[in-house]
């Protein structure tokens, strides 16, 4: 009997692909999506906020109560911040960095505990034939990143940008593409810095066009990006077909000021312009914005939301500061309270919420990719990334249907399948 072997995954996209490189190199244990009838646990981490580290920290905790006590394996980002002290506490029974997960199988058949760090320069190899558990496919086509805003330690614990090769890319599409997957989501820890300075062409978008030639793509989305990495190319690219109708584009902040204490190569007068252009192309819009940085003053504050208000945003990623050790934010003076943050980013949901809802009402017909079952609903997202609730007697478990008649609620749509 194969031991078998559960994944926990915090944090990014990126990680889920890691993840999934992971459980296809076990050839001598076997994958469960059950983490109760594990007998090993890999924690593959986030390190983005000193929070995150505790979460780990507690799921760890949590699986010393496990009734099979499984072996702890500890990898991902954390790695680089709290993994030394988690090992030499005994909390973990061994770690390796990212550079290392396509050597899990020889790792995990060492019965003894081990700290194998790794490098940040490393760029997988790895061609994945499914993705478990996963209705839409994940493409991570680049690793680090160049940037160094103050509040981010990730260039430290991924680092620096670097592509995989095309060739690696287009041929692990085919091949998912040849196993049924639809739907592609291009991933990366800096996404929009793909292939960027080669000859002066955008890189990403002459990959987006290569990628939709494959038999069997149907839709392609993508992670995050920078305003500043939107080019000409890219824009001509907004009115295919195969291109989702939803661009997640980090601002982080809505003010001058702040862009500048974060150190944020983005700038206010520009980003709205280029938000004004793409929802013109019929795009919803989604953004992350970090709310009580420090630094952030009431009156900040409120230029801030004034500045919200004009943008055609209708998806949100927005959290409160979270010190990260290690980082030049962590260090600055004006610390904003804890309550006061959770305040304004209470406002700043509620108004994209309702942006969100007017925008959905402005819609007529959804193109709709069934990922998931839940209490006798099937669940999926449309082209602009909405969730939408069906009901039908048919199992449309990894279909593809079109809806035109549908209910707006506050925060999913609801239809009836025939």
């Amino acid at each position: 009997m194969k031991q078998k072997v559960y994944f926990k995954t915090f944090g990014c996209r990126t990680n889920v692909v890691d993840s999934q490189i992971m459980m296809s190199k076990l050839e001598d244990f076997e994958t469960t999506l059950d983490e109760f009838e594990a007998d090993i646990v890999v924690i593959n981490s986030c390190t983005v906020t000193n929070s995150a580290d505790s979460t780990a920290r507690g799921y760890i905790n949590s699986l010393k109560k496990s009734p099979k006590n499984p072996r702890i394996i500890f990898t991902g980002c954390g790695v680089w911040t709290k993994g030394e002290k988690l090992f030499k506490e005994n909390k973990i029974d061994a770690l390796f960095g990212a550079s290392e997960k396509e050597n899990i199988n020889q790792l995990l058949l060492k019965n003894e505990r081990f700290f194998e760090a790794g490098d940040l320069n490393h760029i997988d190899e790895t061609i994945i034939e499914q993705m478990l558990g996963k209705s839409r496919a994940f493409i991570k086509i680049q690793e680090g990143c160049d940037f160094r805003c103050s509040y981010c330690i990730i260039p430290y614990v991924r680092g620096d940008s670097r592509s995989y090769s095309e060739e690696k890319i287009l041929e692990q599409v085919k091949l998912l593409a040849s196993n049924g997957f639809g739907e592609f989501i291009l991933t990366g820890t800096n996404l929009g810095s793909y292939g960027k300075g080669v000859d002066g062409k955008d890189g990403l978008a002459l990959l987006l066009q290569k990628i939709s030639q494959i038999k069997g793509v149907r839709r392609i989305r993508l992670g995050s990006v920078e305003p500043i990495q939107i080019t000409e190319q890219f824009k001509e690219l907004l009115d295919e077909p195969w291109m989702a109708k939803h661009l997640h584009i980090a601002l982080q902040h809505t003010t001058k000021e702040m862009l500048n204490v974060m150190n944020r190569r983005n700038k206010l007068k520009s980003d709205l312009e280029l938000f004004e252009y793409i929802a013109s192309k019929g795009y919803a819009l989604g953004t992350d914005f970090i709310v009580g940085h420090p630094g952030e003053s009431d009156a900040i504050w409120q230029s801030a939301m004034e500045n919200m208000k004009k943008f055609p945003i209708t998806h949100l990623h927005g959290f409160t500061y979270s010190k990260r050790d290690g980082t030049p934010s962590a260090t600055m003076s004006g610390q904003v309270s804890g309550d006061i943050a959770k305040k304004r980013l209470a406002q700043l949901i509620e108004l994209i919420e309702e942006k969100n809802y007017n925008f959905r009402k402005s819609k007529t017909k959804l193109e709709v990719l069934i990922e998931q079952e839940k209490d006798g609903k099937f669940l999926g997202y449309d082209q602009y990334f909405n969730q939408i609730e069906v009901l039908s007697e048919a199992d449309l478990i990894g279909d593809w249907i079109e809806i035109n008649n549908f209910e707006i609620e506050k925060n999913i749509n609801k239809a009836i399948f025939k």
